[in-house]
C-alpha cells in the first residue's frame, strides 16, 4: 500500500507532553498485566495451540513453521504393523504434539504416503507413515495396524516423550482409508479421521464417533465416490463432525502425490479436532465452494467438537 502521511494536531501534542509530564511511566504499568492476562487467558482456553496463527497461505505451504526430523522404524523392531517412518517437530518448547498415523493402500508402501510426513508434521504433529504386515492386507486388518503404530508411537517409539497420547487421529488411502474407519469404530477415543479415497467393503458406518473428512475424488474408478466416498459420508451420523471433499477431475491415486488441496483441509481438520484450535474453523466453515479444485463440499458447520 502506499505509505500516507500522518497529520499531526499541535494541542494534541502538547496536551500528551503535559501528561506524560506529571505522570512519565503511568502509561506503561498497565499495558503489560493486561498482556500476560490476556495470553493467559487464551493459553488456559486451549493449551494445544501450537504454532502463529494461521493464513490462507500458511495452511497451503509446502512447509509449516516448525523444523522437523524422522526416524525409520523397522518392521523388526515392532509388532502389529509393517514398521515406516515417524516425521516430528525437533523443539518441544511450546509443548507436546498430537499425533497421526498413516496406512497406505493395497499392495502399496509407506513410499506412497511419505509426502505426508513433512508437510503436516511442520505444522506441529507428530506423523508416523506405515508400511503394512503385507501389501495386501484388508481395511480390517489395516484398521489395527494403524491402531498398533499409534499405541507404538506413543509408549514404546523414540519420540514417545514428545507426543500426547490423548491426542491422536488416523488417515489412509484406499484400503488404508476403509481401514481408517474401522480404526475409529474400534477406538472413539480417536480425535480425528481423514480415509483418502476409501475402499471398504462395508459402505455404512453410523457407529463413528470420531470425527472425520472423507476425501473422495470425482473420476475414481477403483474407488467410485457413488458407492464408497458418498454413501461412507452419508451414513456417518448426523450429529457427528463430518466433511465430504471430493476432488474435481482427480482419480483414486491423487492423494499418492503432494496436492495442495489435500493438505490444506488435512492441515485444517487436524489443527481443529486433534489439537482443537478453532483458529482453523475459518478454512473448514463456511463450507467451500465448488472450484476448479473441488466438484462437492459437504459440511455439518458449524463444528461442535
Amino acid at each position: 500500500m502506499p505509505s500516507r502521511s500522518l497529520r499531526v494536531c499541535p494541542a494534541l501534542v502538547a496536551l500528551a507532553a503535559a501528561a506524560f509530564a506529571v505522570a512519565p511511566h503511568a502509561h506503561a504499568a498497565p499495558a503489560a498485566p493486561a498482556a500476560r492476562t490476556a495470553q493467559a487467558a487464551q493459553a488456559a482456553q486451549n493449551p494445544y495451540e501450537r504454532g502463529p496463527a494461521p493464513t490462507e497461505q500458511s495452511v497451503r505451504a509446502e512447509r509449516g513453521p516448525f523444523a522437523i526430523s524422522q526416524v525409520s522404524v523397522s518392521r523388526l523392531a515392532v509388532s502389529g504393523f509393517g514398521g515406516g517412518t515417524i516425521y516430528y517437530p525437533t523443539s518441544t518448547a511450546e509443548g507436546t504434539f498430537g499425533a497421526v498415523a498413516i496406512a497406505p493402500g493395497y499392495t502399496a508402501s509407506q513410499s506412497s504416503m511419505a509426502w505426508y510426513g513433512p508437510r503436516l508434521a511442520s505444522q506441529g504433529f507428530v506423523i508416523f507413515t506405515i508400511d503394512t504386515i503385507t501389501t495386501g492386507d484388508q481395511p480390517d486388518s489395516r484398521g489395527r495396524q494403524l491402531l498398533a503404530a499409534l499405541d507404538y508411537l506413543t509408549q514404546r517409539s523414540s519420540v514417545r516423550s514428545r507426543v500426547d497420547a490423548s491426542r491422536l487421529g488416523v488417515m489412509g488411502h484406499s484400503m488404508g482409508g476403509g481401514g481408517s474407519l474401522e480404526a475409529t469404530v474400534s477406538r472413539p477415543s480417536l480425535q480425528a479421521a481423514i480415509p483418502l479415497t476409501p475402499w471398504n467393503l462395508d459402505k455404512t458406518w453410523p457407529e463413528v464417533r470420531v470425527p472425520t473428512l472423507i476425501i473422495g475424488a470425482e473420476n475414481d474408478s477403483i474407488a467410485p465416490v457413488s458407492s464408497h466416498s458418498e454413501p461412507f459420508y452419508a451414513s456417518l451420523p448426523s450429529t457427528l463432525d463430518k466433511a465430504y471433499l471430493e476432488l474435481n477431475g482427480a482419480s483414486h491415486f491423487a492423494p499418492n502425490v503432494s496436492d495442495t488441496t489435500i493438505a490444506r483441509f488435512s492441515i485444517s481438520w487436524l489443527k481443529r479436532f486433534i489439537d482443537n484450535d478453532t483458529r482453523y474453523e475459518q478454512f473448514l466453515c463456511p463450507p467451500p465452494r465448488v472450484s476448479t479444485e473441488i466438484s462437492e463440499y459437504r459440511d455439518t458447520c458449524p463444528h461442535s467438537g
